[in-house]
């Protein structure tokens, strides 16, 4: 390896390009081997030869690019971009924590400008632009800022990303405003930076959106308690509110955690509302 160079992820697993400077590939296959990923580059080594792909050329990281049967029939794979190429990755390793050692690799100690919170409540705030460090983990986009504030954007607890343009210490630049919970408000924080690492950046949390976005079904006593949540009925008050016993109460926050909708605070059953759950509550109340 070169100077500065380290190992992040070293497996065994499978691999295929499904669209080459462009041009889609006909009956690609995939082909076994090595996939070593360091913070400079992804190495796939296989019977034919070695490929290396420097990661300043990975333009993003995308979901299923179901080309053919023999694609489709893999559960689990990641589709890289660079340079008009697409290849479709599949490891050894869980594919959700490889992605999160790709996108660490991509993003860690990046430096982008951050406004935090930019809104609060549904109340614009009158923060300034601070410059402030990336780590990505697999549960959360970590925002260390300069001045000493540590955000910690959960990837299950987002509820938009918007792409905008506003002026960002008096140019006019891409932001992405993301909204997600800090404690039990809704916030949201606002990011800046350059054109890639926003793309690469908005790609992820996406990912997080579409996971808090994700369609549960719950019958309608599920919905009365999140709709009580929502309004702001102490999960103490529940039964009482709802005319329920307190095990039958107790019992629908222990599904409705399983299913990332609530979480809990404390035992003995404090819980608060998660993105998904308010998105659920809020969508029940409109219907009624």
């Amino acid at each position: 390896m070169s100077e500065g160079e380290y190992k992040i992820t070293d497996t065994q697993g499978r691999f295929l390009q499904v669209v080459k400077k462009g041009r889609k590939l006909n009956d690609p296959d995939w082909t076994s081997g090595r996939i070593l990923l360091s913070n400079k580059r992804l190495v796939l080594a296989g019977n034919s030869g070695k490929r290396n792909i420097p990661l300043s050329s990975l333009d993003g990281l995308k979901g299923r690019y179901d080309v053919n049967q023999a694609v489709a029939s893999v559960s689990d794979y990641l589709s890289i971009e660079f340079d008009n190429n697409v290849v479709l990755l599949a490891t050894n390793i869980d594919i959700e924590e490889f992605e999160t050692d790709v996108y660490g690799a991509l993003l860690d100690q990046k430096m982008i400008l951050t406004k935090h919170p930019a809104v609060e409540g549904g109340v614009v705030q009158d923060t300034d632009w601070e410059k402030a460090r990336i780590k990505i983990s697999e549960e959360a986009v970590n925002v260390a800022i300069a001045s000493g504030t540590f955000v910690g954007i959960e990837l299950d607890d987002i509820g938009s990303v918007n792409r905008a343009t506003r002026t960002v210490q008096g140019e006019q630049r891409t932001v992405l405003e993301v909204e997600h919970t800090q404690g039990e408000t809704s916030v949201q924080t606002y990011i800046s930076g350059q054109t890639r690492r926003c793309s690469l950046l908005e790609s992820l949390l996406r990912k997080g959106e579409r996971k808090s976005k994700g369609g549960v079904e719950l019958n309608e006593i599920e919905k009365e308690v999140l709709m009580a949540l929502y309004s702001g009925v102490s999960p103490f008050e529940i039964p009482d509110f709802l005319g329920m016993d307190v095990d039958e109460v107790e019992s629908i926050f222990d599904r409705l955690i399983e299913l990332d909708v609530l979480e809990e605070v404390r035992k003995r059953r404090e819980v608060s509302l998660k993105t998904r759950g308010r998105n659920i509550a809020s969508e029940s109340i409109n219907d009624k």
